[in-house]
C-alpha cells in the first residue's frame, strides 16, 4: 500500500496522474552551465518603469511592466488561461515529452489547447525539468510557472524574466492573477461569469437524472492496476459533478468525513460501492505516444487500456451499474490539466455527451 501510495502522489502532484512519473522527479534538465550561472540577465527588452504593477504569488510578489507580449509556459494547467484571456505564448513546456522539437504544428502537437494557437512556438522542454538555455532564447518578458513544479527553480527563471509561480488547485485564482499581469482583469471576470453561467444551464438539464439517480463514483486510474478516489485533491475533476448537483459515493467509515486528500482504494473493496448509480472513470496513457496519435487518436488511446480492464474484470463487471451499462470513461487530462474555462468547458461536453445520451454507457459490458 505504501509503495502505490507513493506512486499515486507522485503522478497527481505532476498533474501525472495523466502523466508518468517523470516529470517532477527528475533534476532540473538545463544545458550543462546554465543552471546556475550567475551571468543569466533578462534578454527582454527594457520596460518603461512608469507603467509597472506588483503581482503577487506562491513565491513573493513580482513586478511586470507595460503589457507582456512574449510570455513563456511551463505546463498546460497554465497555458489554458492565457489562451483563455485571448493571448498567445512564444513558448511552452509539457508536462510529459509528447512532441520534440519545436511546436511547428501545435494543433497536431499539444493536445486539446494547441488548435488555440496561432503559428510555431519553441519548445522549451519539460514543464518540471524546463531548459534554461531553450528559454533564455525565447527572449521572454514573463514566466508562468507552476508551484508544484516550478518553485525551485524561480529564483533561476527571475534572473531571464520577471517570474509568476501560480498555485496547483486555484484554477479561478490562477486566471484572475495572470489576467491582471496582461492587464485583462475585466475579460478574466467575463469568463468566471461565463463558466459560472454555463455549470448552471447544466445543472437544468441533468435535473432529472439527478433526481432518479443521485450517487456517482468517480474512480481515476491508467487500467485498473493503481486505482483512486475522485477526491477534493482532484479540483475540477470533483467539483464539476458536484455543481451538477450528483453525490459521490466513498466507503461508509462511522464516524469519518469523505477523503479530501489521495485516497488509493483496491479492487476487492468495490463492492463497498455498490449504492452508486453510475460510475465514471478518468483514464490516462501517455506512454508511447507518437505523433499520430497526438493528430489523430489522443482521446481514444488515453481510455483503451481502461477500457478493457474494466470490462475484463469480473469484480468491476459485478457491479449494479456495470451490470446496468452506466459506466463512463473520461480522460482525466480534462479536468485534472485543464481545469479553468476552456477545460470545464470540454468537461462538461462530456459528461453530457455520455451521461444524457440514451444511448451511452460502457456498451462493452452488455
Amino acid at each position: 500500500m505504501m509503495k502505490f501510495r507513493n506512486y499515486f502522489y507522485k503522478l497527481v502532484v505532476a498533474i501525472g496522474l495523466i502523466l508518468t512519473l517523470a516529470a517532477c522527479a527528475g533534476k532540473f534538465d538545463a544545458p550543462k552551465g546554465t543552471l546556475h550561472d550567475r551571468s543569466i540577465r533578462s534578454s527582454a527588452p527594457t520596460a518603461n518603469r512608469a507603467n509597472c504593477q506588483q503581482i503577487e504569488h506562491t513565491a513573493g510578489t513580482t513586478q511586470v511592466c507595460d503589457r507582456p507580449q512574449r510570455i513563456v509556459v511551463l505546463g498546460p494547467y497554465l497555458l489554458e488561461p492565457l489562451l483563455a484571456l485571448g493571448l498567445q505564448p512564444v513558448a511552452f513546456a509539457d508536462y510529459a515529452a509528447l512532441h520534440r522539437g519545436e511546436y511547428n504544428k501545435p494543433s497536431q502537437q499539444i493536445p486539446y489547447l494547441g488548435a488555440r494557437i496561432a503559428g510555431s512556438i519553441a519548445n522549451v522542454g519539460m514543464a518540471g525539468t524546463p531548459s534554461i538555455e531553450a528559454i533564455v532564447k525565447a527572449k521572454p518578458d514573463l514566466i508562468l510557472g507552476l508551484d508544484i513544479t516550478n518553485t525551485q527553480h524561480y529564483q533561476t527563471l527571475s534572473k531571464i524574466a520577471p517570474t509568476l509561480m501560480l498555485k496547483w488547485g486555484d484554477s479561478n485564482g490562477n486566471l484572475q492573477t495572470i489576467a491582471k499581469a496582461v492587464n485583462r482583469s475585466e475579460r478574466a471576470t467575463e469568463l468566471l461569469q461565463e463558466t459560472k453561467q454555463q455549470i448552471a444551464t447544466a445543472r437544468q438539464a441533468f435535473a432529472p437524472l439527478v433526481a432518479t439517480a443521485p450517487k456517482l463514483l468517480m474512480l481515476i486510474s491508467p487500467d485498473l492496476r493503481e486505482v483512486g478516489l475522485v477526491t477534493k485533491i482532484h479540483d475540477r475533476c470533483s467539483s464539476l459533478p458536484q455543481d451538477l448537483g450528483f453525490q459521490l459515493v466513498y466507503p461508509q467509515q462511522a464516524g469519518q468525513a469523505p477523503p479530501e486528500t489521495f485516497a488509493p482504494i483496491s479492487l476487492e473493496t468495490f463492492p463497498e460501492l455498490d449504492a452508486a448509480d453510475a460510475i465514471v472513470l478518468l483514464g490516462h496513457n501517455f506512454r508511447n505516444v507518437s505523433a499520430s496519435t497526438l493528430a489523430n487518436g489522443f482521446e481514444d488511446y488515453q481510455l483503451t487500456k481502461l477500457q478493457q480492464a474494466w470490462t475484463s474484470n469480473p469484480i468491476a463487471r459485478s457491479l449494479k451499474a456495470s451490470k446496468a451499462g452506466k459506466v463512463y470513461f473520461i480522460p482525466s487530462y480534462l479536468c485534472l490539466a485543464l481545469p479553468g474555462p476552456i477545460g470545464t468547458q470540454l468537461y462538461l461536453e462530456e459528461f453530457k455527451k455520455q451521461l444524457l445520451s440514451t444511448k451511452s454507457g460502457s456498451s462493452l459490458l452488455q
